[in-house]
């Protein structure tokens, strides 16, 4: 079973990499610690839903869908 924050981990991951940004520059444009996205990404964290919209944002992704 594949937790909820290992599958938006995997999803923030997915969308970073196809737009061929780096952990640097989203962590950046979402003002979150580079340490701390790349453990959103793997999983390890799960992000308050402030964070997670910063990081959509930087991604140009929506939350609402």
């Amino acid at each position: 079973m594949v937790l909820l924050r290992e599958a938006v981990g995997q999803t923030l991951r997915a969308a970073r990499t196809s737009q061929g940004r780096t952990l640097r520059d989203v962590a950046r444009d979402a003002r979150v610690s580079l340490g701390y996205l790349s453990e959103v990404e793997r999983g390890q964290k799960e992000a308050s839903s402030e964070l997670l919209n910063a990081i959509c944002t930087a991604l140009g992704l929506s939350l609402s869908g």
